[in-house]
């Protein structure tokens, strides 16, 4: 069965956005291999520098590397990502699928992001908009929510591709 990880930085804290992750979760797992992983986030002063912050992405980056299934597709979700359509997301999942991958990883970052050699190393970089949006908020989108990946998969009627 195809697997799929949301990688994140960071803990969902709020009942609704975890009672929300739990229910698209089940869903999912009727399709895929579906898991959430959660990392910690860096912890940094209350006005951190921006040197500090770019010490507590590395660190990030470290564990992020450190979890990521050997040969698995890496897609980063990321604001300068390409802002694919329902239809180019589905056509995207089903040609990694088609190039033997077994795996696919969507990694969400902190509040402050990714390191820039996460992107780097992403096989994809994508974004849901140019607007900004909270790292559970990007969560909730990313896989608690009818998402336009699902739709576009189940008109192709290809359930191994709905997530």
């Amino acid at each position: 069965m195809f697997s799929v990880t949301l990688l994140c930085v960071g803990r969902l804290k709020e009942p609704f956005y975890l009672s929300a992750a739990a229910e698209y979760a089940k869903r999912l797992r009727g399709y895929v291999d579906f898991q959430i992983t959660e990392l910690p986030e860096s912890r940094l002063p209350e006005q951190p520098s921006p040197a500090e912050i770019a010490q507590g992405l590395a660190r990030e980056a470290e564990a992020i590397r450190e979890k990521l299934p050997k040969g698995a597709w890496v897609c980063a979700l990321t604001p300068e990502g390409k802002e694919p359509s329902s239809e180019e997301l589905a056509e995207m999942l089903a040609g990694v699928k088609g190039r033997g991958k077994s795996a696919a990883v969507f990694v969400i970052g902190s509040s402050y992001g990714l390191d820039a050699s996460v992107k780097a190393q992403a096989d994809a970089r994508i974004s849901f908009s140019r607007m900004a949006f909270s790292s559970s908020a990007s969560r909730i989108t990313t896989g608690t929510s009818p998402s336009p990946a699902s739709r576009a998969a189940r008109q192709r009627r290809s359930p191994a591709m709905i997530w």
